[in-house]
């Protein structure tokens, strides 16, 4: 079992990886996979636990994962490359022509771990539930986890969404809202207030948990306490405040961040901030 110091030290080569990928794509979007970096590497390390060697897309027999904010991928495709689901070397294909690793997770490319094409937007918490609601009529006691932006928040499908998860009492599912307080045009208050999302999320019949989601510590232990809280009748919901662009210090809190790449003198700066190495691709 990996300790929580260990997982820090995969966040840390995560959040290297992110930077050299998006600087070397000269396009993406860094500030997002930063902020969920403690995250994507506590599920997959921690709590999931899947098997790379056995992917199927239809997941039978294990918890599945959707990211519904797509431009996260850069984050998710480290994380994914480090657990074993193809080799790191590829990393340095992120978005380039012909590359299985698009800008936003596609499932033509055939990418061992993506089973949902992701980016636009309000779709992900939908899918989630058809996997949820699946695994219920198969018999399949494993539960599936989504990963959404606010921002994505201002699209009225996941509104349906939550009212039919917890009308349909889909327990199997918890789903992670990532809550750093801005989107590309700036903060959410200023784009679109959305008021207090844990009342809207409990009023909708969501059990609802707050977690700082950029501390390894608070991460597992508030994963492990939603899964004790599936198969009650109800969704569980995670409000996850984060940083966006957290490890980097000019990137932290500036939506500006959101979809613009480092220079050269930035990623040197960054990658010096982030220096506890395991292995650069």
């Amino acid at each position: 079992m990996l300790s929580i110091q260990e997982l820090e030290k995969i966040a840390t080569q995560v959040r290297r990886d992110i930077i050299r990928m998006v600087h070397g794509a000269s396009s993406g979007h860094p500030g997002g996979p930063l902020g969920s970096t403690d995250f994507l590497v506590a599920l997959y390390f921690k709590i999931m636990k899947p098997d790379p060697g056995k992917f199927t897309m239809d997941g039978v027999g294990e918890d599945l994962f959707f990211l519904s904010n797509g431009h996260l991928s850069a984050g998710w495709y480290s994380v994914l490359s480090r657990y074993g689901y193809f080799g790191t070397d590829e990393l340095g294909s992120f978005r380039k022509m012909g590359s299985r690793l698009q800008g936003h997770p596609a499932t033509a490319e055939g990418l061992p771990g993506i089973r949902m094409s992701s980016g636009s937007l309000g779709q992900g918490l939908s899918v989630s539930i058809g996997a949820a609601l699946a695994k219920k009529l198969n018999h399949d006691e494993h539960l599936v986890y989504c990963l959404m932006g606010d921002g994505e928040l201002q699209e009225g499908q996941n509104w349906e969404a939550l009212m039919f998860a917890a009308g349909n009492k889909v327990d199997n599912l918890i789903a992670v809202v990532d809550y750093n307080g801005v989107q590309i045009d700036g903060p959410n208050e200023k784009v679109l207030p959305m008021g207090d999302l844990r009342a809207k999320f409990e009023a909708f019949g969501w059990n609802v948990l707050p977690m700082y989601g950029n501390d390894m510590e608070e991460v597992v232990d508030t994963l492990k306490k939603a899964q004790w809280f599936t198969g009650q009748g109800q969704p569980v919901m995670i409000l996850m405040t984060t940083h966006m662009g957290f490890g980097v210090d000019f990137m932290t809190d500036d939506h500006e961040w959101h979809g613009v790449f480092p220079n050269d003198a930035q990623t040197k700066t960054a990658l010096e901030q982030l220096n506890e190495t395991l292995e650069d691709y």
